[in-house]
């Protein structure tokens, strides 16, 4: 299920989806990586047995991290994104987690902000490895 959701979301270059700019972060074998690991969580909204949202997170102890959420677009304001967040975050406090903090793209500030997510002073870096 894993990859048949990220397939789905990596053919739609939607500009929403725009985390796919970088498929080592967010692309299938990162998704397969992260659903074989015992730290994160990725849960799958589902319509008549279709992938239609999915986010992922992890709780490393001291702090959980959403590192993405997405719905299709045809399912957006339809509450999809609301209850994969509510699961998430039910999951993630019974994990044990004091805090959640989210990775997000600039157009979704507002849904987050909606959520009582507070925008931090701090940004995201990246470096790639190469492969082994």
């Amino acid at each position: 299920m894993v990859l048949l959701v990220v397939c789905l979301w990596a053919e739609n270059k939607n500009a929403s989806l725009s985390q796919y700019a970088y498929p080592m972060i967010e692309g299938p074998d990162s998704m397969l990586r992260v659903s074989r690991c015992s730290s994160a969580l990725f849960l799958v909204a589902e319509e008549e047995g279709c992938p239609i949202g999915f986010i992922k997170a992890v709780y490393d102890g001291s702090r959980a991290m959403i590192n993405l959420l997405s719905v299709h677009p045809e399912f957006q304001g339809k509450c999809v994104g609301n209850r994969l967040l509510d699961t998430a975050i039910s999951r993630l406090r019974r994990r044990g987690t004091p805090s959640i903090g989210v990775t997000a793209i600039e157009n979704s500030e507002g849904f987050w902000k909606k959520r009582a997510f507070k925008r931090l002073p701090v940004f995201l870096m990246l470096k790639e490895l190469d492969k082994p």
